[in-house]
């Protein structure tokens, strides 16, 4: 099935109404988006290759109608003029805000070389801080000439253009999202920012439906919305927790990619982004969606505001590295019509081909000036208006891809370090993308942190995959990695000039994040469970670095559980809290994904971007067992805040720190001798005390004992410092709560580990 065919020259144009004419001054680019005034809005647009371009004021006319209905809309066409560098721009009177928008573009249609300029195709504005309306899949939005494909069943609709093929004719304004116009915000833009320093920082990666949508707490109407993440019950819970900062997965405008709708999926996580300035209406209460975008926006401004009054840092997770359109056959509803060969990297062939790096169809082109620019005025926008506290950059790698690869001193880093509203905020890049040197942990410029991969990596190893076939009689990995990692990754992160600058927080330590296994499920799977995506099972990775503990899958979903079933969940939890201990007792910023902290499970399923299901939702009515994994979580949170030697802002030397009188780490054997070369060389050592001495102002010193083995072990504990009280026992993995068991003695010099178990004591010197 395919629609009709278009000569690829472009239509003639319909009578529009001319703006005053200016004379041209190639002295000044006018800002772009749109702005409201008393007596209009001024409007820029970039379309550099485009012969004329229009901006189409749009009215609800009949609103009974269905909101495809061609009926159901009047349109207003307006010439603007240019180009000037590349932008259109004018003025047009009497226009008020919450008037829909959206640009008509006219230019060469010559996929051979890259030009997509189609009339027929209403575009977004990529500057539209408001968006109403749905995406209806099919040819009407995309370009050319469009047909079916990959879908099955009758009902289903999954339509690609093709690449070089003719310009398509169908009339897509009643079938894509419009932009909005918006009042200017003259308030202030939050309150006083909670500036959490980077060493007391503790993250909470969340989202923001599928955190609040079960919670009973929350009246019904605030449930899955960002009035229910401020909620007093939500702030409670973060509160009683401990985290000090939300990372939000997307909450830019964004829409579902055509696969996902043909098999009645969305894109969940909302990593395919529609409007960089817009935020998404689905996270908002019903009565703000129905009053529109600007209620929308107060309400996204008032979750900050609340959220900052409570101490709590909000930071964004945004997708500046591609957008919802996908490749050069798929969606043609903002960038792609504006400006095809601006915005999207190609691979410099004839014909031109999108290089697409980040696995999405597309990626957007840093080496052009027009896309900084977009991602940096947009950056500013949601710090100074909405009042955000950060941003977590994914697949950073793509924002600083250059002629010749990635490049630490890229324009783009380099603005976000020289800025002077940005440069102050958390700054966390996603280190990598799919591209050719798409790997690049370490290699960001300060004051930029960046997700910790290998700290992932060592800690799933070494208490969960390396277990796993030391069972089976295959040797077990030592503790170099593990003992790296838990100490600041200076192998990763300090390498700078001058040395060592970015320190221990740069690095972003994290076991579970929104892609991949949850806590629970890492010591519940072998492998991953997939099925529900669609995919036969083939997406997702299937290095998880997990161990289910002898068992597949949940107790709960078993029909007949026997008796071994006992030992094995009393395991798992134990290598839960080895993996929570490893979490936020390391030295650097740890993240936890939100729902860990009490064992949310997604049934195996690592790669749940198209479940907005249960599987996705975090669930709040546990049972005992998730109860005393929360208060641990509590409890090791509290530790992690109350000493300070527990909260590195520097790389660990060796060597004592100015003022201080020991050596800033120590490492000991199990027989409370300093480690020695011969000690670090072995290569099945899993048995290692950490002593992280604490500064002056502090004087508590703490203690961290691993025992990666299989067997028991008595581990002789290292001299207190200068005359120090003796070691307290504070904490043990092997406790199912973190009260101590009653006839526990806590002043030790020797200690019994369990078989894959940690330890923490505590010491306070005197002086």
């Amino acid at each position: 099935m395919q629609a009709a065919r278009s000569e690829s020259a472009a239509p003639p144009r319909p009578k529009v109404r001319p703006l005053a004419r200016k004379t041209r001054n190639r002295s000044h680019v006018p800002p772009l988006g749109v702005f409201a005034n008393a007596e209009g809005i001024d409007v820029a647009v970039v379309a550099s290759h485009a012969t004329a371009v229009e901006i189409c004021l749009i009215d609800v006319v009949r609103p009974e109608l269905p909101h495809n209905h061609p009926d159901r809309y009047s349109e207003r066409r307006h010439e603007l003029h240019g180009p000037t560098y590349g932008a259109w721009y004018g003025f047009v009177p009497d226009v008020k805000p919450g008037q829909r928008y959206g640009f008509r573009v006219y230019g060469p249609w010559d996929p051979m070389q890259g030009y997509r300029h189609n009339p027929h195709k209403l575009l977004v504005d990529p500057y539209a801080k408001g968006i109403i309306g749905d995406l209806t899949y099919g040819p009407e939005t995309i370009g050319s000439v469009a047909m079916q494909r990959g879908a099955e069943g009758p009902d289903a609709r999954w339509w690609v253009g093709e690449v070089h093929g003719d310009m398509d004719t169908i009339d897509s304004m009643p079938y894509v999202p419009h932009s909005v116009v918006m009042p200017n915000w003259t308030g202030p833009a939050s309150l006083t920012r909670p500036r959490i320093p980077w060493s007391d920082t503790v993250i909470y990666e969340v989202h923001v439906r599928g955190f609040t949508l079960l919670n009973e707490e929350l009246p019904p109407e605030l449930r899955g919305t960002y009035a229910g993440m401020a909620h007093p019950a939500t702030i409670r819970h973060l509160k009683e927790l401990g985290v000090t900062s939300l990372e939000l997965l997307p909450i830019h405008f964004g829409v579902s990619e055509p696969r996902l709708d043909a098999h009645g999926l969305s894109n969940f996580w909302g990593y395919s982004t529609l409007g960089f300035f817009a935020p998404e209406p689905r996270y908002a209460t019903a009565a703000a969606q129905a009053s529109g975008p600007e209620a929308v926006l107060d309400e996204v401004r008032g979750m900050v505001q609340i959220l900052h009054a409570n101490n709590i840092e909000v930071i964004l997770d945004v997708v500046y590295n591609h957008t919802c359109e996908g490749g050069a056959d798929q969606l043609h509803v903002s960038w792609r019509g504006l400006d095809n060969t601006l915005y999207y990297l190609h691979d410099g062939n004839t014909p031109p081909n999108i290089a697409d790096v980040t696995g999405t169809g597309n990626s957007l082109d840093y080496r052009r000036v027009r896309v900084v620019q977009m991602a940096l005025d947009s950056l500013r926008y949601w710090a100074q208006d909405v009042g955000v506290d950060g941003f977590r950059f994914d697949l950073a790698v793509t924002m600083g891809r250059g002629t010749y690869g990635f490049e630490p001193d890229h324009p783009f880093l380099v603005a976000l370090q020289t800025d002077p509203v940005l440069n102050n905020l958390k700054l966390i890049a996603e280190p990598w993308d799919v591209g050719p040197g798409g790997w690049q942990t370490g290699s960001f410029p300060s004051p930029m942190a960046e997700w910790n991969d290998r700290f992932r990596d060592a800690i799933r190893g070494f208490w969960l995959a390396s277990v796993a076939g030391g069972l089976h009689g295959r040797p077990m990995e030592g503790i170099r990695e593990l003992t790296t990692r838990m100490s600041g990754s200076a192998d990763l992160f300090g390498h700078s000039d001058p040395p060592l600058q970015r320190g221990p927080v740069a690095s972003i330590n994290y076991v579970t994040a929104h892609d991949g296994f949850t806590m629970a499920d890492l010591v519940s799977y072998n492998t991953k469970h997939n099925w529900a995506n669609g995919e036969d099972n083939r997406d997702g990775t299937s290095n998880n670095l997990s161990w289910n503990h002898g068992k597949e899958g949940r107790l709960d979903v078993v029909d007949k559980p026997d008796a071994s079933w006992e030992q094995v969940l009393k395991d798992r939890r134990r290598s839960q809290r080895n993996l929570l201990a490893a979490l936020l007792l390391a030295a650097g910023t740890p993240m936890i994904l939100a729902g860990d902290e009490f064992g949310r499970t997604q049934e195996g399923n690592n790669n749940a971007y198209a479940q907005d299901s249960p599987i996705s939702w975090v669930h709040w009515n546990h049972g005992e067992d998730e109860l005393n994994f929360l208060e641990t979580a509590k409890f090791l949170i509290k530790l992690r805040h109350t000493y300070a030697a527990l909260r590195a802002d520097s790389f660990y030397l060796g060597t004592p720190r100015p003022g201080e009188r020991f050596n800033d780490l120590l490492w000991y054997t199990e027989k409370g001798k300093l480690m020695d070369r011969a000690a670090w060389d072995e290569p099945s050592r899993r048995i290692v005390q950490m002593l992280r001495p604490g500064p002056t102002s502090d004087h508590s010193d703490v203690l961290l004992i691993i025992n990666g083995t299989l067997s028991k072990v008595s581990v002789i504990l290292p001299e207190p410092l200068d005359s120090a009280d003796p070691w307290q026992l504070r904490w043990s993995s092997t406790w199912e709560t973190p009260d101590m068991p009653p006839g526990r003695e806590t002043q030790l010099e020797e200690a019994d580990l369990a078989a894959l178990s940690v330890k923490v004591f505590v010491s306070d010197r005197t002086h």
